[in-house]
């Protein structure tokens, strides 16, 4: 039989695997996160507040990961490295990105002031350096490292960032409206619905192309990655201010306007991701770095 008519019911079978573990989790993490909203709004029990706002801004960065993940024919990858990077990168990232922010970033005249681009590309910069690095610290012991063990370390790492960072948002919220749960909720519940769009998707993308580099005996600071580096960076940037004299279309979301540059954006991301992810699946295929399809379970 010819190889090629393979490869595309091979790369089938992983994604429909992919996307049976994905949406189990994803149903789990619902069921108790309206469970667990729905017991703190009807009994007004502070102590479930973080539980709450824990999961809902957890779920869809971990549903992300596991769908990336689902795939663990295609990854020299453990769970335990998947969930140390989440966790521990996502850590990293965020306290380096604060550092630097609070030096480097000019002070708002008003607590709700936005981001103009200038600013928001220097965000960009700072997160998606702090990310990366964190990734390159969690990668320096690995081996092999391939595409794929890129792509999906820097997307635990990514969404590990917007899992924390999402929470303090909902907890800042919490704070500005001096106590109203109402708005915990809606900056989760939003924030959840955009996560797949942001952080983990750019880190993702970027890792793949640091791990692919390297695979191929290139420095981690070679031309495509500082490259890449700075593409993801300008789409964070884009994402965070957009300046909307540009392309000033809104869509109005419960109240809060949201610009459909910033949708088109992150659906941009979200496309060159599929991209490299289809890439690396294929790399491995050709490579034979993959389980004969009778092996796997």
């Amino acid at each position: 039989m010819n190889q090629n008519m393979l490869k595309p019911q091979t790369t089938g079978y992983y994604m429909a695997r992919g996307q049976r573990g994905c949406l189990s989790t994803f149903l789990l993490g619902i069921v108790l996160f309206v469970a667990t909203a729905l017991a703190l709004l009807f009994t007004g029990n502070p102590n479930l507040y973080p539980t709450v706002i824990i999961i809902g801004n957890f779920l869809i960065p971990i549903v992300f990961v596991v769908f990336l993940y689902d795939h663990q024919h295609l990854s020299s990858l453990s769970p335990g490295t998947i969930g140390r990077s989440f966790g521990i990168g996502g850590i990293l990232g965020v306290l380096g990105a604060s550092i630097l922010e609070s030096i480097l970033l000019p002070r708002p005249d008003t607590p709700d002031q936005g981001l103009t681009f200038s600013t928001a590309l220097l965000v960009g910069l700072i997160e998606e350096g702090c990310k990366i690095l964190a990734v390159i610290i969690l990668a320096r012991r690995m081996q092999p490292r391939s595409q794929m063990d890129g792509l999906l370390l820097g997307a635990a790492v990514g969404m590990g960032f917007a899992a924390f960072e999402s929470t303090g948002y909902a907890f800042t919220a919490f704070l500005a409206t001096q106590g109203h749960i109402s708005a915990s909720l809606f900056s989760t519940i939003l924030r959840g619905l955009l996560a797949p769009f942001g952080h983990g998707t750019w880190t993702a993308i970027l890792g793949a192309v640091l791990f692919r580099q390297n695979q191929r005996g290139h420095s981690f600071f070679s031309l495509p990655v500082i490259l890449t580096y700075l593409f993801v960076s300008v789409l964070h940037g884009l994402w965070d201010g957009f300046p909307l004299f540009l392309f000033p279309f809104i869509v109005d979301v419960s109240g809060i306007d949201i610009p459909l540059a910033t949708i088109i954006i992150g659906l941009l991301g979200l496309v060159i991701l599929t991209v490299v992810y289809q890439g690396a699946i294929r790399q491995r295929i050709l490579t034979g770095q993959l389980p004969p399809l009778n092996r796997l379970p």
